[in-house]
């Protein structure tokens, strides 16, 4: 890949002609919600009528954490920071399944959950790491016939999106409290962390989805040195 500019000069000038922005994205927001948030500042304290700014992968309203954002020029680095692989941190509540696979939706299924020993969820933590064919959520951005999935899930369509081929280079459990486990895992792009959440619980013979989601790496980038979109535009203004 190219080489990157410094993603710690946030200039006016610099802004303008290209730039990395680490941006930690809050709950509720989308990631369309932070970059049309900086674009506007930009546009009005640049004085321009328009900027280039995009993302290098999106995250759900739910979770939280990284999000790369280019601005000018650097918006053609942003297919490469796509490839890059992802850390996650969240929370798997087992016992029930949600139509999303995450807590957007309501619970439309419940399980037990008694038979569930660490050592069995372990097990299935080794069997889940590697390379593996995945199926993503009904509720996602992935288009088929044109259209995303998530419209045709609203509609009430019924469909099984295609499997996709992800790795999961490693998976730790951090707490086993059950109903609830939280976990680290760094995995390749296109990986979705809800459908890990829900293949796990049917793994363990129960029902499984995600309660909280923070992306903390994209590639060498950390959501340590990011700041909230708030505290980047209010830096911006002062410049």
């Amino acid at each position: 890949m190219q080489h990157l500019p410094d993603s710690s000069d946030h200039s006016i000038s610099a802004l303008g002609e290209g730039s990395i922005l680490l941006i930690d994205k809050p709950a509720g927001w989308t990631s369309f919600d932070v970059v049309n948030k900086i674009r506007g500042t930009l546009k009005n304290e640049l004085g321009l009528k328009k900027i280039k700014v995009g993302h290098s992968g999106t995250l759900d309203p739910m979770a939280t954490g990284l999000l790369l954002i280019g601005t000018g020029k650097c918006t053609r680095l942003l297919a490469a920071l796509q490839e890059l692989g992802k850390c996650y941190e969240g929370t798997i509540k087992l016992g029930a399944t949600t139509p999303s696979y995450d807590a957007e939706t309501e619970i439309d299924e419940v399980f037990p959950t008694g038979h569930i020993t660490r050592e069995a969820l372990e097990e299935v933590v080794k069997k889940y790491v590697g390379e593996i064919m995945q199926i993503p959520p009904i509720f996602s951005a992935i288009k088929l016939g044109g259209q995303p999935l998530y419209k045709k899930a609203r509609k009430g369509e019924i469909f099984e999106p295609a499997a996709r081929k992800v790795t999961i280079y490693s998976l730790e459990i951090l707490r086993f409290e059950l109903p609830e486990i939280d976990f680290k895992v760094h995995c390749s792009k296109g990986t979705y962390i809800r459908s890990m959440a829900f293949d796990m619980g049917k793994m363990l013979q129960s029902g499984g989805h995600l309660t909280r989601l923070v992306r903390t790496k994209i590639g060498d980038y950390a959501l340590s040195n990011a700041q909230s979109p708030e505290k980047f535009i209010a830096m911006i203004k002062t410049k």
